[in-house]
């Protein structure tokens, strides 16, 4: 073999190596737009969620306070509904 044909031989190498490397290169960028759409998909829903459950935690207040009103007006009504003699004491 001359130093013409391992030239030859060199660029021929060095331009499929090169074409691979575009190629891995091509399915790695192709997989990390892949994965930035998913994560920006995911992120929508996650955003979608907490604006839906945002309230979820002020329901045990509101559930404490109704219990209350509800104690009140309890005690209201026996108050209210008790014979006029009890009322006196």
């Amino acid at each position: 073999m001359d130093n013409t044909q391992f030239w030859w031989l060199s660029i021929g190498i060095g331009a499929v190596v090169i074409v691979v490397v575009a190629v891995l290169l091509g399915m790695i960028i192709a997989a990390a737009q892949s994965i930035d759409r998913h994560a920006k998909a995911i992120w929508t829903v996650g955003k979608q969620i907490a604006g839906n459950t945002v309230s979820i935690w002020m329901l045990e207040t509101t559930n404490e306070r109704l219990t209350r009103i509800m104690e009140g007006l309890e005690f209201l009504d026996r108050k209210l509904s008790a014979p006029a003699s009890s009322k006196g004491s």
